[in-house]
């Protein structure tokens, strides 16, 4: 067991360059059983779910060669095995790899993918992806076992664009006879970053990033590289972190335009930065106008920062209000951050009001979830006295070394190990 110890209110100042996306890397690494030959993924960050992946491709018999920020995955020694609940438990991107077997060999058994409690996470879009291409499917005590003697091109229309859905159904079609049309796909950018993948390899996907994505289906699929996009979710916590504490604090390394809500409604607030194309300076900023936020499928408000820019909301002068509209129970972080002093208000579950502007104050919180502890992490940064965040393995699996990189930038923060 870990936690972080964090001294508030210094400023930040200097460089934090930004890693490979988690929610691309999550499912590129997966993606690399569907060829028939080595492939290569650079910028892959160094977080705990990577190792998780990692763990279930060593299980499975790939052959993995990783070197710094750079993974070399041959899949032909694998054998198609039960992956048991003890290992893909440990992350909701587990499921990747049933698509994926699924594609290649037409057959996988594994256990439900586990993941933060953030509220209900089905994969029902994902199983109607794949018993529109023919497959069959049997649950029971949380295992299922999906089987097809063929997988045939089909027309299916995702009744929400979940990203997850999205990539399981292309992973399962890009072997699949004939040609396979998702509607009401989801557009986010890790998608478009797989299907380049794939298509490196030998797959033919158009459309992705648009809501109708094509995919015919091909026999083989061959060596490839591809290189994990910018983490859009990074950048944007560090964003926010330059506005509570910053200090001509440079985001570096970055796709500007895939925080662009995000630098739309701190532009809103009157937060001082400037924009570039691959990095934003930006400085704390006083007097800063409270909004409106609901989050939204990109392009819209993005889910995984929503907790994030609660810690930026306390501080604008006034009442703002953010609506979650993709996850149930996305607002633990709330009664920690009223125990530092802020004045939130949870309505119908799902909509907070925020009474801006107050003084936050060091104390000891717990990391529920990935983004929640993002928050406390930035909330702690900005409040007065020291604060302790416990259960810090949740932080740990979606952002790269990032005591490191806040101490670089001259934080006041460290991560203990606990009994």
């Amino acid at each position: 067991m870990k936690q972080i110890r964090i001294e508030g209110n210094h400023t930040l100042q200097g460089t934090i360059s930004i890693s490979g996306a988690k929610n691309s890397a999550v499912a590129l690494v997966p993606a690399s059983l569907l060829s028939d030959e080595e492939v290569t993924i650079d910028n892959v960050p160094n977080i705990s779910d990577i190792d998780a992946l990692n763990d279930i491709l060593k299980y499975l018999g790939a052959k993995v060669t990783k070197k710094d920020n750079t993974m070399i995955i041959d899949s032909r020694p694998i054998k198609n095995k039960e992956i048991p609940k003890e290992i893909s438990s440990k992350l909701r991107a587990s499921y990747y790899f049933m698509s994926a077997l699924l594609g290649k060999y037409k057959k996988v058994e594994m256990y439900f993918p586990g993941g933060c409690s953030i509220g209900a996470r089905p994969i029902d879009q994902t199983l109607k992806g794949f018993r529109a291409l023919g497959a069959k499917i049997i649950e029971k005590d949380n295992k299922f076992t999906i089987t097809a003697k063929v997988l045939k091109g089909a027309n299916i229309s995702l009744d929400m664009p979940s990203v997850g859905a999205t990539i399981n159904t292309m992973l399962a079609a890009v072997k699949a006879k004939g040609v396979t049309v998702i509607e009401n796909a989801a557009k986010e950018p890790e998608i478009v970053n797989v299907a380049t993948f794939l298509n490196n390899m030998g797959a033919k996907i158009r459309g992705a990033g648009t809501s109708k994505i094509t995919i015919t289906g091909v026999e083989k699929l061959g060596k490839g590289f591809t290189e994990v996009i910018p983490d859009r979710i990074e950048a944007g916590t560090y964003i926010i972190l330059g506005a509570l504490v910053g200090k001509k604090l440079k985001i570096d390394n970055i796709i500007t335009k895939h925080v662009e809500m995000l630098i739309s409604k701190l532009e809103e607030m009157g937060v001082d930065m400037e924009v570039n194309d691959d990095y934003i300076i930006i400085n704390a900023t006083k007097d800063m106008k409270p909004v409106k936020i609901k989050t939204l499928g990109y392009p819209g408000f993005p889910t995984d920062l929503q907790q994030p820019v609660t810690a930026l909301l306390t501080q604008c002068c006034g009442e703002s209000q953010l609506e979650e509209t993709i996850y149930e129970n996305r607002f633990k972080n709330i009664p920690y951050l009223n125990t530092m002093g802020a004045s939130i208000t949870i309505n119908n579950n799902n909509k907070i009001v925020v009474e801006g502007n107050t003084q936050l104050h060091g104390s000891k919180v717990e990391a529920t979830d990935l983004r929640a502890g993002a928050c406390l992490v930035l909330a702690a940064l900005k409040a007065d006295g020291e604060t302790i965040i416990t259960n810090v393995e949740y932080i740990l699996r979606g952002y790269e070394n990032i005591v490191e990189k806040l101490t670089n930038v001259g934080a006041k923060i460290y991560i203990e190990e606990i009994k």
